[in-house]
């Protein structure tokens, strides 16, 4: 049977109370961007500095590819070229993203630029794949705990996938042409289709998670610019593949269920704006000293966080500042600094309240 692709049909089905709910706060939240787009500019310059960083890392980080942080932020920054193979993927995907980032309006989701952004994904790499769809069948496998490895799921041959992806965009196009549908339900549905297609060798989970920003821009929802949609999906990486796994059941017959996916690429979407909105609302809290925001962040937080992780919610801080805020509110016994060395974080002391 041939996987076929009908969303106006399909999308009908997934509008459950909990996806209603999800999609209702995501517009309350990208009603409310413009306002926090008015927040001072070097400090959306600086928000975007650090996602485009923490987005570069995740999202590698996620297909196991790594460097150090010194080298990935001089990698990202232009600061020196990639010396391994990590380094030149991740030195591709920090390329796309920023193609992507500043031309979204210009990008079709069509097979030819999927076809160009992967190119690009491998820019720097000696391997021939980028570029051109797959050229062999693949199997995504997994290991269960005695160590066997089977074929969790089987996508498209290479035969069928210059077809598949065809058809899929076209969909996409008609389907996105209809104002009747939310492209908050397009968009989930058509990263899976992507991922089950399975179009590439390599670099489809990369590439999925780009092609997922590129939608979410063209159709109003930005916030991706300034969190890092893929650092929230590889905090949640289990969730990620249960629910891939979930939904893709069935994908070949047309018989699989997209609610696990929808509900949580949603989820991630949602929290992603839900976290811009806190940044913002610190940075915009200008009366608040250094000190009395950062004890605000620990006061509101359940568990501990280290200064690297307060520097993303308050970008505006110079580290050196946030360092001797932490010194001040750990003296005066307001916080509790845990750990030590390179694993050293701070939480709020509830015991004095």
């Amino acid at each position: 049977m041939m996987r076929s692709f009908h969303y106006d049909q399909l999308v009908q089905t997934l509008l459950t109370p909990e996806i209603v709910n999800l999609l209702t706060s995501i517009h309350e939240y990208r009603g409310k961007q413009g306002l926090y787009l008015d927040a001072k500019a070097d400090t959306l310059s600086s928000m975007l500095e650090i996602a485009k960083i923490q987005s570069t890392e995740a999202s590698n980080r996620i297909e196991g590819i790594y460097t150090s942080d010194a080298r990935l932020r001089a990698i990202v920054r232009h600061e020196s070229a990639p010396q391994t193979r990590n380094e030149q993927e991740i030195a591709g995907y920090r390329d796309v993203l920023s193609t992507i980032h500043e031309n979204f309006d210009y990008i079709l989701p069509r097979p030819n630029m999927i076809l160009q952004l992967h190119r690009d994904l491998y820019r720097y790499s000696a391997s021939s794949i980028g570029g051109r769809f797959k050229n062999s069948d693949n199997i995504i496998e997994e290991i269960d705990a005695q160590g066997k490895i089977s074929a969790r799921f089987r996508p498209l041959s290479a035969f069928e996938t210059p077809d598949a992806m065809d058809r899929l965009c076209d969909e996409w196009a008609r389907a996105a042409d209809n104002e009747q549908i939310d492209p908050l339900l397009l968009i989930p549905v058509f990263i899976l289709d992507f991922l089950c297609i399975h179009p590439f060798n390599d670099g489809n989970g990369r590439l999925s998670r780009l092609l997922t920003l590129l939608l979410l821009y063209r159709n109003g929802y930005i916030v991706g610019k300034y969190i890092s949609i893929e650092s929230i999906i590889e905090k949640t990486k289990e969730s990620y593949y249960d629910s891939l796994q979930a939904s893709s059941l069935g994908w070949g017959e047309n018989e699989n269920n997209c609610l696990p996916f929808m509900k949580y690429y949603l989820g991630v979407i949602l929290s992603a704006y839900r976290d811009f909105a806190q940044r913002v609302e610190y940075i915009a809290a200008k009366k608040m000293t250094a000190p009395q925001r950062i004890e605000d962040i620990l006061k509101n937080k359940v568990g501990r966080l280290n200064k690297k992780e307060i520097s993303v919610i308050c970008p505006d801080l110079h580290i050196g500042t946030i360092e001797r805020a932490l010194g001040e509110l750990v003296k005066e016994g307001k916080i509790k600094m845990v750990g030590s060395g390179r694993g050293t974080a701070y939480m709020y002391d509830h015991e004095i309240t």
